[in-house]
């Protein structure tokens, strides 16, 4: 036997959808108007299904599935390639966006996108045979970036993260490493982008390109110092 799932996700209206996946290198398959608004997209093995309603609001949508693939990289860097042709910049905040590329503490390198009728779409690579999430650290910088990240992607709170984040970075009697600085800065900046702060969002960006690195600690970065140039457009 021989089983698939296919995800089916609903949206407002069909062609921003379908103009977003087009970005992203995937071909319409299927569409129609009647009796239903409905259509389908594919890329190589991925396949998505959706359907209109005129009364959704794409803003509270809960709608998500998983894309798993043995490339994540490779599959973020063609997504973000494409958006940036078709929209001028990499979109980081609003509808649609996409995320950066992250270890998560649950096993995965993954990213989140989310298209134009709210769908979150999270695609990942499995990096540990255990899948379960690993404690949360101890470290003061470490547990701050560990549950501001958790708010940020998996509860989509990015006030939750800013307060994660403002918290420990207020703290009068202790200092991240500049790993653990440029990291925060970077997801202060990302997360303010979301919350239509752009004077925040301007001035984190601003700290974490003051921040000294050195060029093994720029290489343990290169998620976040990607990240830093998507949120500059």
């Amino acid at each position: 036997m021989d089983e698939k799932t296919i995800p089916m996700l609903p949206c407002r209206t069909l062609q921003p959808v379908l103009d977003f996946y087009a970005a992203l290198g995937f071909g319409v398959t299927f569409q129609q108007k009647s009796p239903n608004p409905y259509a389908a997209v594919e890329r190589g093995r991925i396949e998505l299904h959706f359907f209109a309603m005129r009364q959704y609001d794409p803003a509270a949508s809960y709608s998500t599935c998983y894309v798993v693939t043995d490339d994540v990289d490779g599959l973020h860097a063609a997504f973000r390639a494409g958006l940036k042709a078709a929209y001028g910049r990499v979109p980081t905040r609003g509808l649609p966006r996409i995320g950066p590329v992250k270890d998560t503490s649950h096993g995965m390198r993954q990213f989140l996108m989310t298209d134009p009728g709210g769908n979150c779409v999270r695609v990942g690579t499995p990096v540990s045979d255990d899948l379960n999430h690993r404690p949360a650290p101890t470290e003061t910088f470490a547990r701050a970036l560990h549950y501001a990240s958790l708010f940020a992607d998996s509860r989509d709170d990015p006030a939750g993260a800013a307060k994660f984040i403002d918290r420990a970075l207020d703290l009068p009697d202790e200092r991240p490493t500049p790993v653990q600085l440029f990291r925060l800065l970077v997801l202060r900046a990302d997360v303010a982008g979301r919350l239509g702060d752009p004077e925040t969002a301007a001035s984190a960006l601003a700290r974490a390109d003051g921040v000294r690195l050195t060029a093994e600690e720029r290489e343990s970065l290169r998620d976040e110092l990607a990240r830093l140039e998507d949120l500059r457009d």
